[in-house]
């Protein structure tokens, strides 16, 4: 199944990934780490929370996927940097895992799923490469619950048509409140919803990453927008974020 990923993999968009710590970004799957298991990433991009995850279990094994080549190539050097001999990295398709000829005691996904076309399809093939009594645990931004200010008519609009460019890449901007349903259907249990909000203290650094690829887009009365917003000294950017773990019956 052809993706599209709406940020892209320009300098920009790999920064702004590269930006995110398993501390905050992946801190509800920090208490099911245990020191000796192997753990699948699946959309792994630059690669920071892959080595964040090896970094937390010395003696496990990690492996991080993603479909981009670029991705791997950076996810490797970030590795290497780290000194990190416990992880690897491969380009994959969530898809079909099939032909990782391997299962793992936990599957981690962050910020994957809402770029896909068919995210229930991927957390099915997620089950399928999990050890009996293995976790999964994913997540994902939903886009109906922003939080900001100052509030305008143009700053709406702008996000609005951020919304249209995933949408039409084959996304789901609200597939954070589906990941249960999805999580429960591929056959998991023990399912524990959560949800938090990312507040980015710096508009300018999510500001810019926004209006870039609506400019990329021909959007760029909405980038325009976007950067003038950023400029506010009080203003307010909060995104919310939805996690879920399941187990794989035992």
């Amino acid at each position: 199944m052809q993706e599209k990923y709406t940020p892209g993999y320009n300098k920009n968009s790999v920064s702004f990934m590269s930006n995110r710590k398993l501390e905050t970004h992946g801190a509800f799957f920090l208490s099911f780490l245990k020191s000796e298991m192997t753990v699948l990433d699946c959309g792994c991009g630059p690669g920071v929370l892959t080595c964040d995850i090896a970094e937390r279990i010395p003696n496990g094994r990690v492996l991080g996927i993603d479909l981009e080549k670029s991705q791997i190539k950076i996810a490797k050097e970030e590795a290497k940097a780290r000194q990190l001999k416990n992880v690897r990295f491969r380009q994959a398709n969530v898809y079909d895992l099939e032909h990782i000829d391997e299962t793992f005691d936990a599957v981690f996904s962050h910020a994957l799923l809402e770029h896909l076309k068919d995210p229930a399809t991927a957390i099915i093939q997620f089950h399928q490469v999990l050890k009996p009594g293995g976790t999964l645990a994913v997540c994902s931004p939903d886009w109906g619950g922003f939080l900001l200010t100052p509030s305008s008519y143009e700053l709406n609009e702008a996000i609005e048509a951020y919304k249209d460019l995933q949408i039409k890449s084959g996304g789901d901007v609200f597939v954070g409140s589906k990941l249960s349903r999805f999580v429960e259907d591929a056959g998991f249990d023990q399912i524990e919803v959560n949800a938090r909000y990312e507040v980015y203290k710096s508009l300018s650094f999510i500001g810019q990453y926004l209006a870039l690829q609506l400019e990329q887009a021909g959007e760029e009365t909405h980038a325009q927008s976007l950067k003038k917003w950023m400029n506010e000294p009080n203003g307010l950017f909060a995104q919310a974020w939805v996690s879920c773990v399941g187990k794989k019956n035992a």
